[in-house]
C-alpha cells in the first residue's frame, strides 16, 4: 500500500518592514529567516549566508541601529522595524564613511565577510565613537574573517572612528 501525504502548507502572514529607508510589505511564513527574505524576496544579496547559526557574522544587518544576525532572526520578529543592509549605506557613488575606511585600509581579501564587518562597525561606532583596541575587538566579536584580515579590519574601524570625529568637529 502506498500512502500519499500532501505537503504541509505553511501559514503566511503579511509583514511590514522598513528596509534601507523603503517601506516593504510582503506575505510570507513568519518563521522564515530575515536573511532568506532579504536575499530571495527582496533580492538584496549583499547580506551573505555563512554558517546559518549566527556565529560568523556574514549575515549581519542593522535593526534599529543594532547589529543582528539575520540568519537566525525570524522575519516576524522585525516586523515594523527599520532594517539596514549593506545596499542601504552608500548614496549614489558616494560610499558611507565606514565603507570608505574599509576600502582605504584594504580591509578585505575575498570580501565575503566585508558587508557584515562594515555593518558591525557602524553599530560599534554608534555606541562607542572612539573605541579602544580592546573595545574594537569586543565589538567586532561574532564576525569571522577566514582570510585573517583582522589587522586591516581593526585599522579600518580606527579610520572610520577618526573620520567621524573629524566630521563631528567641523
Amino acid at each position: 500500500m502506498v500512502y500519499h501525504i500532501a505537503p504541509r502548507m505553511a501559514a503566511t502572514a503579511s509583514i511590514k518592514l522598513r528596509v534601507n529607508e523603503r517601506d516593504v510589505e510582503l506575505s510570507t511564513e513568519p518563521d522564515r529567516s530575515l536573511l532568506e527574505v532579504l536575499r530571495e524576496d527582496l533580492t538584496l544579496t549583499g547580506t551573505k549566508y555563512g554558517c546559518g547559526e549566527g556565529a560568523c557574522g556574514a549575515c549581519s544587518v542593522l535593526i534599529d541601529g543594532q547589529r543582528v544576525f539575520s540568519c537566525s532572526t525570524p522575519v516576524s520578529q522585525v516586523a515594523g522595524k527599520s532594517i539596514t543592509t549593506i545596499e542601504g549605506l552608500s548614496s549614489g557613488d558616494t560610499l558611507h564613511p565606514v565603507q570608505q575606511a574599509f576600502l582605504d585600509a584594504g580591509a578585505f581579501q575575498c570580501g565575503y565577510c566585508t558587508p557584515g564587518m562594515i555593518l558591525t562597525t557602524i553599530a560599534l561606532l554608534g555606541g562607542k565613537p572612539s573605541p579602544t583596541d580592546d573595545e574594537i575587538c569586543t565589538g567586532m566579536n561574532g564576525n569571522l574573517c577566514r582570510c585573517c584580515g583582522y589587522a586591516n579590519i581593526k585599522d579600518a574601524v580606527k579610520r572610520a572612528a577618526a573620520a567621524a570625529s573629524v566630521g563631528a568637529a567641523r
